[in-house]
């Protein structure tokens, strides 16, 4: 059995896992838009986090199994269609996550200035799409909208030091633009209660451990707030810690505001500052605004209210939770999907091997019972044909390697994990020495 297995994130590489493990085991083509792989992984997970990225470990070694084929720089709606695929394999497993970030849905939001913190996140990660995008950080004040880790994430970058920089792998660029910045201030807002925050304990300590910047938490907000589970109850004592701190007179500070939600970003040509609620909340936990309002003024705004999901086509969509329709990751017999874009943006990196392990054994029970259809044209060369006459040059994974050794040789010179590839033609052109024999 033949299965293409789009997107190469942690969802794609469990799901392929699954299946070339499976007896009879399948073969699986990898299909990846970049010529990398590892999705979010690489290019969603902090710099300053290295260890989150170790379960790259585990990935290299499913792609070391016979069966497995990587085709990266190959995008399904360009080089390759729906039904394509559907022709040559025997299943299809959706696994491209969720690309691009939920709106506010408020006056001013796309003002020059205002951001989605996905975009930041892909600049200072390397990614090729948005090595161009200019982000202008000369601000004194930036302003997150969130309570999830992303936006820890955001705020943490803004406020890190030359030497806590200068060990990452985050791009040059990057590093230098945030050491020069003259931001004094990130303020993270929040809708509802610190007890109803989605940060994760761990990644709240550090905002504690920052070497060049205070944080600060009003302990108004702190009053009365009763947590409804473990991780809720210790992020309230880290909370608790940081409302009782002196301020240290460290050049920046992250300020954590709890219960406001951004109504409007104001500013004429570029943001000038952001409109705030003053939110309550119901018997449900829900945030309900009130009559108090405020200004705040900044010169940024980074939106990090979720994820979501980007529609293939070709394949049934669901707008309003950006995920395909499914049950429990079938769409239908021969078509599957897992991870983000099978459940929406939730969970950790290890959630995704139960959600994919369950599609796979849907996929191989669909198989089993001879639900799927006999596909006579199911062959590796047939896929290499179409690629070859739809002139794509598609990165296989010695040309991932080969990109792999160049980062992680430049790192070495200069003491990092790597030094990343961030430009398509860089990327390509590392991968194709390895197709054309030159070293």
């Amino acid at each position: 059995m033949r299965v293409a297995v789009v997107g190469s994130g942690p969802a794609g590489f469990y799901a392929a896992g699954g299946l070339l493990s499976a007896d009879p085991s399948a073969e699986v083509d990898m299909i990846e838009r970049l010529p990398t792989p590892w999705g979010l992984v690489r290019l969603g997970v902090a710099p300053d986090h290295p260890k989150l990225k170790t379960v790259s470990r585990a990935f290299e070694r499913i792609a070391e199994q016979p069966g497995f084929r990587f085709l990266g720089n190959v995008e399904v709606g360009r080089d390759l269609h729906h039904a394509d695929l559907v022709r040559l394999y025997d299943a299809v497993l959706y696994a491209v996550g969720a690309q691009t970030d939920r709106r506010l849905g408020i006056p001013g939001e796309d003002l020059p200035g205002s951001w989605a913190a996905t975009e930041l996140v892909a600049w200072y990660n390397g990614h090729p799409d948005y090595q161009q995008v200019d982000f202008d950080l000369s601000v004194e004040r930036a302003v997150v909208v969130g309570n999830g880790n992303v936006a820890l994430d955001v705020a943490r970058m803004l406020a890190l030091t030359h030497e806590e920089l200068a060990p990452t792998d985050a791009t040059d660029a990057s590093i230098e633009a945030i050491e020069s910045a003259p931001i004094r201030e990130i303020v993270v807002v929040g809708r509802r209660g610190p007890a109803q925050a989605a940060f994760t304990t761990p990644e709240l300590q550090e905002m504690g451990e920052l070497a060049g910047a205070d944080v600060v938490v009003d302990p108004a907000d702190l009053e009365g707030a009763e947590p409804q589970n473990t991780n809720a109850e210790r992020n309230l004592a880290v909370l608790r810690d940081f409302a009782g701190r002196e301020p240290e007179g460290k050049p920046r500070r992250v300020v954590f505001r709890f219960f406001h939600s951004p109504v409007a970003i104001l500013g004429e040509e570029r943001v000038e500052g952001v409109e705030l609620v003053r939110n309550e909340l119901d018997a449900n936990e829900r945030a309900v605004p009130t009559d108090e309002h405020e200004t705040l003024s900044c010169g940024l705004v980074f939106r990090s209210v979720g994820y979501h999901g980007v529609e293939l086509p070709g394949v049934a969509f669901d707008a309003a939770t950006g995920t395909i329709p499914n049950e429990a990751g079938r769409i239908e017999p021969g078509v599957y999907c897992a991870g983000w874009i099978k459940r929406g943006p939730t969970g950790v990196i290890g959630t995704n091997k139960k959600d994919a392990t369950e599609t796979v054994e849907l996929l191989l029970d669909d198989a089993a019972a001879g639900r799927l259809e006999p596909k006579p044209d199911a062959s590796a060369a047939a896929v290499d044909a179409l690629l070859a006459e739809r002139g794509a040059r598609f990165v296989e994974y010695a040309g991932w390697t080969a990109i792999d050794e160049v980062e992680r040789a430049a790192g070495e010179k200069s003491g990092r994990p790597r030094v990343k590839l961030c430009s398509w033609d860089d990327l390509l052109a590392a991968a194709e020495r390895i197709a054309s024999g030159a070293s």
